[in-house]
């Protein structure tokens, strides 16, 4: 898939898939341009058909200076490539929601799971990764 640039600005409300528009990706300090993975998007459309409930973002692309301040994260994380979201559903669980994107992802991809915070880190790399934080 690829990686777009889009601007928060003039592109924030643009769908990018049914259920998702590019400002729920977009970097909690405000800034612009966010960049969003292609995969990504569809991984979360599958998710939202899936459960046919609403799925939150917490946390889409990130600048290097915001990722560098948040607790426990990868200097190289994949928010930083626009490839990663940490999620909730509202009803589902941690281990069910986890589950649900292993049967899209069994052999790629990263997808962490965080009990304290009740989301699950989903990620279109390459390689397969998995992790509790």
């Amino acid at each position: 898939m690829a990686i777009n640039a889009y601007s928060l600005a003039k592109d924030g409300a643009k769908q990018l898939s049914t259920n998702f528009k590019v400002r729920e990706f977009k970097c909690k300090d405000g800034s612009d341009p966010i960049f969003i993975d292609s995969e990504l998007v569809g991984l979360l459309q599958k998710i939202r058909t899936h459960f046919g409930k609403e799925v939150n973002i917490n946390s889409g692309f990130r600048t290097a200076g915001w990722n560098a301040k948040q607790k426990n994260s990868a200097k190289y994380s994949q928010h930083l490539y626009g490839k990663a979201a940490d999620i909730w559903i509202a009803g589902v669980s941690v281990d069910t929601l986890a589950a649900y994107v292993e049967t899209l992802m069994p052999n790629k991809g990263g997808i962490g799971r965080y009990y304290t915070d009740n989301f699950v880190h989903v990620d279109v790399r390459a390689t397969k990764s998995r992790w509790v934080g």
